[in-house]
């Protein structure tokens, strides 16, 4: 991708861990596992990204009400375990910045087990690699049927859609300042108000 953010994605040290690890850690941390490597989450996110987080959960949130899907935004945990494996053994839970699930009985007490059906991450300088590599692959293995990596810097977007191969194959690329049609949820647009980020 020509305008990547550029960053780093912190690892904790080289050893695995699964979230039976994660829980004893201390609270006020923020921690993803990918396949038992930990992503240090800090630090906070800045001003623009949140801002641009709250407008596309609002109008999620507007265009979701009193339907089936739910939307939810970070942190909460999302468990990507693999079939058979408990919780407590799974080896890669994220927290995407927001994330649309559309079967229920994925929502649990603790976040969401299994793959959402939407998700969108929201670079940061911190998180741009690995939003951009590992998350990207971790979400098209187990199935998110749409993602979208967004540049705050930019205001491009990439938007990977899962085929029936079960792969993303090459993203298509938009910007987020204007009407932006998720594929996978008739009728439902996204954009930002630029007036309104400062």
């Amino acid at each position: 991708m020509a305008d990547q953010v550029r960053g780093s994605s912190a690892l904790k040290h080289p050893d695995r861990y699964t979230y039976r690890d994660y829980k004893t850690w201390p609270d006020d941390e923020r921690w993803e596992l990918i396949d038992g490597a930990a992503y240090d989450m800090s630090p906070a996110p800045r001003w623009l990204h949140q801002t641009l987080l709250t407008q596309l959960s609002s109008q999620l949130d507007t265009h979701f009400s009193g339907k089936p899907c739910r939307p939810n935004i970070a942190p909460i945990d999302v468990f990507l375990a693999e079939e058979g494996e408990s919780i407590d053994d799974a080896k890669d839970v994220v927290q995407p910045d927001l994330l649309v699930v559309c079967d229920r009985s994925k929502i649990v007490d603790r976040g969401v087990v299994g793959a959402p059906d939407f998700i969108i991450e929201i670079l940061s300088p911190s998180t741009a690699m690995k939003d951009q590599t590992e998350k990207r692959k971790l979400y098209e293995t187990k199935g998110v049927r749409e993602y979208w990596i967004l540049n705050p810097d930019t205001f491009e977007l990439f938007i990977y859609t899962l085929k029936e191969d079960g792969t993303y194959g090459l993203p298509s690329v938009a910007d987020i300042r204007t009407p932006v049609p998720v594929g996978i949820f008739d009728g439902l647009e996204l954009q930002v108000r630029e007036e309104d980020l400062v």
